[in-house]
């Protein structure tokens, strides 16, 4: 099904989340969750990502992005094929307890849709929302959605203290990715 959100603005920064397919709780291991911030940092560096908020829980991500050049759909639609590559690879070949239950859930999904082969890890959407280019009380809530989650996951107390987050960013503690601010 097309999703009626697009990111029709190629200078636009956009709040999106994707999730895994059947909300699969994939990052609950440290190793999956480093392989999506390898790769946000390879698109940083190599692909004109512009990141300003970020978060990985479970089985979803949230970013505040944009582009130097070309399109955020596009360079989405690449991370998330070769991320979804290396974590299948990674589920079949390291310890992986879930293994059995995940394979074939995910295999299942590729085959109802057309647009994979084998299998299939993301969902398709990234429901991308624009942010106007100023700091206003939109991107304020969504800015803070980002950071709150682990906390209100009950994962940590403090935005500040998951490690898989650009709240440490804000706080000016040296985090695993580069951000640009939102003041």
């Amino acid at each position: 099904m097309a999703s009626s959100y697009k990111m029709n603005d190629p200078e636009g920064i956009y709040f999106c989340s994707f999730a895994t397919v059947n909300w699969v709780d994939i990052f609950t291991r440290r190793y999956y969750k480093d392989i999506l911030v390898d790769n946000l940092r390879v698109c940083q560096q190599k692909k004109g990502l512009r990141l300003f908020a970020w978060v990985i829980m479970s089985n979803h991500v949230h970013l505040i992005a944009g582009v130097n050049k070309g399109n955020l759909a596009g360079l989405l639609r690449d991370y998330k094929s070769y991320t979804s590559k290396l974590l299948y690879e990674a589920i079949k070949t390291e310890p992986e307890s879930r293994r059995e239950w995940m394979l074939p859930m995910f295999e299942k999904a590729g085959r109802y849709n057309p647009n994979n082969k084998h299998f299939q890890i993301w969902q398709q959407d990234n429901q991308p929302k624009v942010l106007l280019p100023y700091y206003d009380t939109f991107t304020k809530q969504k800015l803070n959605y980002i950071h709150q989650n682990p906390v209100e996951a009950g994962w940590v107390d403090l935005p500040e203290e998951y490690t898989y987050s650009s709240a440490r960013s804000y706080c000016g503690i040296q985090g695993l990715l580069e951000v640009e601010l939102l003041r």
